[in-house]
């Protein structure tokens, strides 16, 4: 299995070595307490070709120096990273367009099948440098060699751990990057499929990339697959070098590794100082360049190793950020259609409430006997669609977040070509949601049937809809879902609470006064009101012999909300909306640049 590993078709990549030197990573221990070094001062390379390993016991750095040179963690390390081409050194920039990292968790999208998030990920990554034909006949070839053909119309959802590891691959290799960076590529996998998953990354080193794995303790089996193997314990360096190699590095310090003894485990128990403390030993010993036990690697790839370059295609040039954006769009769109949660359910939820209040509120819009009923008709509609746009927004960035940061430092797009993408087709969805529930209770509460004043009343409605889920998933970046739920329902009793019905706010202190200004809720229902009975309404009916609030006036002075404007209360809610939005792109902008 997995032998054919040289895909004809991929795009021309130059192969890249990695060098490091003297790299160290510190951390602060608490909020006030020391600084504890994770990394210290540690070199290596990692050449073209090599299926290289990086292991060690918990807490010996392999994370944090996997981030650095993959370049997830961009401070609080010093030290010096060189990226060396055929012909050049590659700087940050042009390195990071040329690297990928694949990461623990398969994040896949389990809506999609295997030849849908493969061809995705084509038309993000190579665009149209490559023919709609070509472009399949590399999918093909790609799912071939890593057996995913008869999965290719099975959902990445319903992939078994082993399947989702070599799709996860498959996505990655499409323009095919000379670096790849794998955390801990076999776990959760059985020893069967841990051995061809590592199986197939040494053939797709040996097809000209630089391939780079954490691995906490393989198997034998699997150990002698490495190239080479880099040991950490104690953020420092044990050993760099042939896999072949380590038993005699061992030996050459006293300690002798038994016959029928797994390497990869007794390296491990040595730096876990199980046989004493030997550390300081090794350490002077890997820093020693001159030791015969190291690797000559200047001339790795020869005979049967060497890289054929014409084999690997052509170059291509990355789609334009608008080629993406078309792609993303239509991603989304595949994506609302498909989960019946974030649409029929909700739709079916909105209509179905509609009818409720709807019914509970009966004739509440033209009968002056029930004026004041209707005016909690109002806030009930406004706090409905305020609590179910802003309690599902909480959870999408928290449910998206590590796929959007695997495609995005994949370079599969730009954060904003996302960001922009999912608020175009989230944007009529929630016009939609709101349609639905306004359409339904609107007229079944007998409000005025008055075609301006139904538009005014829905233009209300999708604002406060846009500004609730706005502020949601603002939320949802900045917190985790539990706490971002309680908080979000936290501040909507606050807004409520400033509206001006549960205090009318002519009875409310000068100070809570001031600070209503701050509750979009007010401008909610404030607009709900205008609509309903601003612009010189006529007096409506009444089934009994007095009604006091007969006049609209009077209602609208009774709620201090005579000296009001409709269109302030619109460009209010718009300001709001797109205020959280600004927020909303640079605080997840901020919190990936921190991952």
């Amino acid at each position: 299995m997995y032998q054919r590993v040289v895909l004809l078709s991929l795009p021309r990549t130059e192969s890249i070595d990695i060098q490091f030197a003297d790299l160290t990573c510190e951390v602060r221990v608490g909020f006030r307490g020391p600084l504890k070094k994770i990394l210290n001062n540690v070199s290596g390379t990692f050449k073209t070709g090599q299926l290289s390993a990086i292991m060690g016991p918990s807490g010996a750095g392999k994370s944090t120096l996997l981030n650095i040179l993959t370049g997830f963690q961009r401070d609080k390390w010093t030290g010096k990273i060189e990226y060396i081409g055929n012909r050049r050194k590659h700087s940050w920039k042009e390195y990071r367009k040329q690297s990928c990292y694949i990461q623990q968790n398969d994040c896949l999208l389990s809506l999609f099948t295997v030849w849908e998030m493969m061809w995705m990920a084509a038309n993000l990554k190579i665009g149209e440098s490559l023919s709609r034909k070509s472009k399949e006949m590399l999918i093909v070839e790609m799912l071939e060699n890593l057996d995913l053909s008869k999965t290719k119309e099975t959902k990445c959802g319903r992939l078994s751990g082993g399947q989702k590891k070599r799709m996860s691959i498959a996505l990655e290799l499409l323009d095919n990057p000379p670096v790849m960076f794998l955390d801990e590529p076999t776990t959760g996998l059985d020893s069967l499929s841990s051995y061809q998953c590592i199986k197939l990354l040494r053939g797709l080193a040996r097809s000209g990339r630089t391939i780079i794995c954490t691995i906490h303790q393989p198997s034998a089996a699997i150990y002698e697959m490495f190239d080479n193997v880099y040991l950490l314990a104690e953020g420092r360096c044990m050993y760099e070098g042939a896999t072949a190699n380590t038993i005699a590095y061992f030996a050459s310090v006293g300690l002798h590794c038994p016959k029928y003894h797994n390497p990869a485990d007794y390296m491990i128990e040595v730096v876990s100082k199980e046989y004493g403390d030997f550390n300081d030993q090794l350490v002077k010993l890997t820093n020693n360049k001159k030791k015969s036990w190291r690797l000559d690697t200047s001339g790795y790839l020869t005979n049967n190793n060497s890289i054929d370059e014409s084999k690997v295609g052509v170059l291509i040039c990355p789609p334009s950020e608008f080629q993406r954006f078309i792609v993303l769009i239509h991603r989304f769109v595949s994506l609302l259609a498909r989960d019946w949660t974030v649409t029929h359910l909700k739709i079916a939820s909105h209509l179905s409430i509609g009818v409720i209040l709807g019914l509970l509120y009966t004739n509440a819009g033209n009968d002056g006997s029930k004026s004041f009923s209707n005016v909690g008709f109002l806030l009930i509609t406004s706090v409905y669609l305020s609590y179910t746009a802003m309690m599902p927004a909480v959870f999408k960035f928290p449910a998206e977040i590590e796929i959007l940061k695997k495609e995005r430092f994949n370079n599969w797009y730009q954060l904003r070509t996302y960001f922009v993408a999912s608020f175009v087709c989230n944007l009529p969805v929630q016009m939609l949601m709101a349609f639905a529930h306004i359409s339904v209770s609107y007229f079944l509460s007998g409000q005025p049937m008055d075609v301006n004043r139904y538009f005014m009343f829905l233009l209300v409605a999708i604002l406060t809809t846009l500004v609730s889920e706005s502020i949601g998933l603002f939320i949802g970046v900045l917190t985790n879902p539990t706490n971002g739920t309680f908080l979000g329902a936290i501040i909507l009793c606050g807004m409520l609470s400033l509206s001006g019905f549960l205090a009318l706010f002519k009875y409310i202190p000068r100070v809570l006064y001031y600070s209503s200004y701050i509750s979009y809720v007010k401008y909610s229902l404030h607009g709900f009101f205008q609509a309903l009975y601003g612009y010189n309404r006529e007096k409506t009916s009444c089934s009994q012999m007095y009604c006091h609030y007969k006049m609209p006036k009077t209602l609208m002075m009774e709620m201090s909300m005579t000296d009001g404007n409709y269109w302030i209360d619109i460009l209010y809610l718009f300001c709001y909306y797109v205020l959280f939005r600004i927020a909303v792109y640079f605080s997840l902008k901020r919190k990936l640049s921190k991952a």
